[in-house]
């Protein structure tokens, strides 16, 4: 092939799962250009050629300094190719990351990997606000290019295997990788492949680049790809000072709900935090393998003993035992005494029981910093919400003091190791482990990594009176919790009259970090999403019509059913988090979407 439409071939740069890769020169502006021809058996699939004319024009819209720029997109001899600025050195060879790294060897330090990942990051980030996936993120389709302070990441291949098809990308890749095999490179980049995308019936997600993205940083750090019982950075590399276990820890998860859905966020929140709690999980597991190292070594020369000497070993038995005889040869029937009834004429005695004595550690609660709301008259409800929020009408509140986040992880787990378990002296239920990000290991609760700054979750209402109680605080009413949300303004949102997704955590997949939203005029923060926030009221559907005539610090009704529960959570709808909206459920009801943060009374 020498000429393809406007573009004589120079000469080919390689061949992937997406099709044949040219280096070419327009005949006209006499520019070199890289052509990407794709497959003659995709370009006849009439199903194809309707989803690369619905599609096509996203993704050449995409505009990022990290994303190869699509220049054009043509077709010749019914073959489409698309054109995009070639990445080529000196030798016309192609500079992919994987050759890159070749050439530079051990010389990148801990702070080039950073900015190298920073930079794949802030492509798929944005390819993911306006709804692109990659999804078939691997090294030799990670260009590199020189810039001013180092070298510049260039993404190619976006969109890529949804615009052909993933079955196909994956089986065409497949049978790449088998004529290949034991090539490198076509082994490598499977390894870049999420657990979902092996399965062909799973629609993808952007979820499958945070999985390979776990790969990138991996390979960054150790130059191969992780595969099988792999070591993670902390016990290898005696260079790297950040938390690169966490990192590569959540990006690869098998479940795609818990790895982090905005990845530039990920590289600040998890490459800096405290080692501690994933450093006490892998402590605990190397204290199991190296006891049981230590039995086998241990039981080892008894054993050898036994079948040298058995007849000395059986010699030195207490009377009345029953044990087998070990020959060398192998294991033979057990021998037993003559009286088996004579055990029964042991002499026996009652041991006195001492019981154990506990050494009762005394926790120190980790506070919340507050913020004092002051009295005056508000307004609550809505006339054009829900019938629960009529009529719109004001209260007198005294002054009372609120904490600026909601309670976390970490503060929670000091409660229960103090509480000793997760009942309270009612023995209702505290919290649900298996519906929060809090666990037992060896009688220990311990947080799931990355999750220590989240706000707490599978709380109940009892549980966040109890904890509330035991930092001296209590929990706020509704009328107190819409007064701080709306900070006295006639508001439709905590944030104003609308919200953003990048004001708040409503409408993903997980809680996020506490404090990672703007705070409201009060300085108060995730009052709209994250987490719905137990308050002290019992519920009542009608209840402002009469609240309207008690108007002077409204504690709610006298009794009820339900507790209320108020500012929406991580998979809310926008509807969720009005200030006015109100939402209710039983006292004791958990799931992944309750938490609570505390109130105080303020002295005039």
């Amino acid at each position: 092939m020498e000429q393809l439409g406007d573009y004589t071939i120079q000469k080919p740069l390689g061949m992937g799962p997406f099709g044949e890769v040219y280096l070419a020169e327009h005949r006209f502006i006499r520019k070199s250009f890289v052509l990407k021809l794709l497959p003659a058996e995709v370009s006849a699939d009439p199903t194809f050629i309707r989803r690369f004319e619905a599609q096509i024009a996203d993704i050449a819209a995409l505009d990022h300094p990290n994303i190869a720029k699509i220049h054009n997109v043509s077709s010749s001899a019914d073959r489409y190719f698309i054109v995009m600025d070639p990445f080529v050195d000196s030798l016309g060879q192609t500079m992919h990351l994987e050759r890159y790294l070749e050439l530079k060897g051990r010389s990148l330090r801990e702070e080039d990997w950073v900015d190298h990942l920073t930079q794949a990051a802030s492509a798929l980030d944005y390819a993911h606000s306006i709804g692109q996936i990659h999804g078939s993120l691997k090294l030799t389709n990670i260009l590199v290019a020189p810039a001013e302070n180092g070298v510049r990441l260039v993404l190619s291949d976006f969109g890529l295997s949804r615009l052909i098809g993933e079955k196909w990308a994956l089986l065409h890749f497949c049978q790449q990788m088998a004529s290949a095999f034991p090539h490198r490179k076509f082994c490598s980049a499977y390894a870049f492949l999420a657990p979902e995308q092996k399965n062909l019936d799973e629609e993808l997600t952007p979820k499958v680049d945070a999985y390979a993205f776990g790969v990138l940083a991996y390979y960054l750090l150790f130059r191969k790809t992780p595969e099988g019982v792999f070591d993670l950075p902390s016990r290898s590399l005696a260079e790297a000072s950040l938390n690169w276990d966490l990192l590569i820890n959540r990006c690869m998860q098998s479940n795609p709900n818990v790895r982090p859905q905005q990845l530039l966020l990920a590289i600040q929140e998890y490459l800096r935090s405290p080692r501690t709690i994933l450093t006490e999980m892998l402590s605990a597991h190397e204290n199991k393998v190296d006891n049981s190292q230590q039995m086998a070594f241990e039981l080892e020369p008894a054993a050898h003993k036994i079948a040298a000497e058995p007849q000395d070993v059986m010699a030195k038995e207490e009377p009345h035992t029953l044990k087998p005889v070990l020959r060398p040869q192998g294991l033979a029937r057990p021998e037993y005494e003559p009286d088996p009834g004579a055990i029964f004429q042991r002499e026996t005695h009652v041991s006195h029981y001492t019981p154990n004595k506990v050494d009762v550690t005394e926790m120190e609660p980790l506070l919340t910093e507050m913020v004092v709301i002051p009295g005056g008259t508000y307004l609550r409800g809505s006339n054009e919400g829900a019938r629960d929020e009529m009529p719109r009408h004001p209260v007198k509140l005294s002054s009372f003091a609120l904490d600026i986040h909601p309670v976390t992880n970490e503060q929670f787990v000091r409660f229960l190791q103090a509480m000793g378990g997760e009942k309270d002296h009612n023995n209702n239920d505290i919290i649900r482990l298996r519906d929060s990000r809090i666990k037992r290991s060896a009688g220990k609760v311990i947080i799931e990594s990355g999750y220590a700054k989240h706000p707490v979750v599978g709380v109940t209402w009892y549980g966040a009176v109890a904890y509330a109680k035991w930092v001296g605080k209590r929990l706020p009413t509704e009328a107190e919790w819409e007064a701080a949300g709306s900070a006295g303004r006639d508001t439709q949102f905590p944030t104003g009259s609308d919200i953003e997704r990048a004001q708040a955590n409503f409408f993903s997949s997980d809680t996020t970090a506490v404090m990672s939203y703007p705070p409201n005029a009060y300085g108060l923060y995730d009052m709209a999403g994250n987490v719905y926030e137990w308050c002290q009221d019992w519920y009542a559907y009608n209840y402002y019509d009469s609240s309207s005539l008690e108007p002077d610090n409204p504690k709610g009704p006298q009794q009820g059913v339900y507790r209320v529960v108020r500012g929406g959570c991580w998979k809310s709808l926008k509807e969720d988090l009005r200030c006015s909206h109100r939402n209710r459920n039983n006292p004791g009801a958990v799931n992944g979407t309750y938490g609570f943060r505390c109130a105080a009374d303020v002295a005039p």
